[in-house]
């Protein structure tokens, strides 16, 4: 069984005929047809079909009509642009041929003429838009369902995904920042520059790394703890959570020689401890956020700290942010 993408502005015969301009590449054991379609007559002739609906043949995964109604939204609203094309295997409903000297593709336009290899959502969106669109498209044709499924599986494995770090670190060329990623990617970048950093030389800010904390890590570390700094700018943020490095650092530094701040676990931990920290702080010395006055709050869960359990912290930076803070609250005095 199949899932036909409809849009119900148009009831097309299912001999219609269409014809459009195309041109032939060849790639390798493969030949295709590259050409552009109204997206209305993408959603009156494509299909796909999943595992769900046909376990034996098919291969999709479920379409998610959320993605699809963001996609609409981007078109309607943002006037978006989508210039990757849709990748088709015509079926033999389509009856396609190539007329007019190769230039000229035709095939019958009904239901089900076209399966999707990829860019099912799109299309899907594409129908629930109101405005319609000129599409680029790729067209196979004379595959067999087994060579339809390996050019799924190749499209969708042999393409890599913009890294997270390297969304973050672009956005803002974009300007479509949200004010939070403003603040974050500022204080990120402090952290990488600055020579008084508590980090420098640990930061990556576009690339994924297992030696450096990459904005992914920082963000999801420092964002719950931005309701703590109301009212302060990304200097002042900076100062502060720099001020609580240096000191984390100083304590770090009398037991090892490793650097062990730039552990994404170690790092979301003491992240996860900075709360706790800080209302120490606030109560003890007011706002003098200064190393020093953090170093004298922190020194005493390092007291009689084996090393090994920063050096080695396992994969849950909860688990070991549960354990600083326990550490922390037994040597409380008052």
């Amino acid at each position: 069984m199949t899932k036909e993408i409809e849009k119900g502005t148009a009831n097309l015969d299912a001999s219609d005929r269409m014809r459009l301009s195309v041109s032939l590449v060849t790639q390798g054991k493969h030949q295709f047809y590259t050409l552009t379609m109204y997206s209305d007559v993408l959603a009156e002739t494509c299909m796909v079909s999943t595992r769900k609906e046909d376990p034996k043949e098919g291969f999709q995964r479920e379409l998610d009509e959320k993605r699809a109604r963001e996609i609409a939204e981007y078109i309607d609203t943002d006037q978006g642009t989508i210039p990757n094309s849709i990748v088709l295997s015509a079926q033999e409903s389509a009856e396609l041929k190539i007329v007019g000297r190769g230039k000229t593709l035709e095939f019958t336009k009904g239901p089900g003429a076209f399966l999707i290899l990829d860019g099912q959502h799109r299309v899907y969106g594409f129908s629930m838009a109101k405005t319609q669109l000129r599409v680029p498209v790729v067209i196979y044709n004379g595959l067999s369902r087994k060579e339809e499924t390996r050019l799924f599986i190749d499209i969708n494995t042999k393409q890599k995904p913009v890294p997270s770090q390297l969304l973050l670190d672009i956005k803002h060329l974009a300007d479509i920042e949200t004010e939070s990623e403003e603040v974050l990617r500022v204080v990120f970048d402090k952290f990488g520059s600055l020579k008084r950093s508590a980090l420098r030389g640990y930061m990556s800010p576009s690339e994924a790394s297992k030696t450096k904390l990459t904005r992914v890590t920082f963000n999801q570390a420092v964002r719950p703890n931005l309701t703590l700094f109301s009212g302060r700018d990304a200097d002042e943020i900076y100062d502060i959570l720099n001020a609580y490095f240096l000191a984390l650092r100083a304590e770090v530094e009398k037991k090892s020689d490793e650097f062990i701040l730039n552990k994404p676990v170690v790092f979301r931990a003491f992240m996860g401890l900075f709360k706790y920290v800080a209302q120490r702080m606030v109560d003890k010395f007011g706002s003098n956020y200064t190393a020093e006055n953090f170093q004298e709050i922190v020194s005493p869960i390092f007291a009689n700290m084996q090393i090994r359990k920063l050096e080695k912290p396992g994969t849950s930076w909860a688990k070991l942010e549960d354990y600083l803070e326990k550490r922390l609250a037994s040597k409380l005095t008052l």
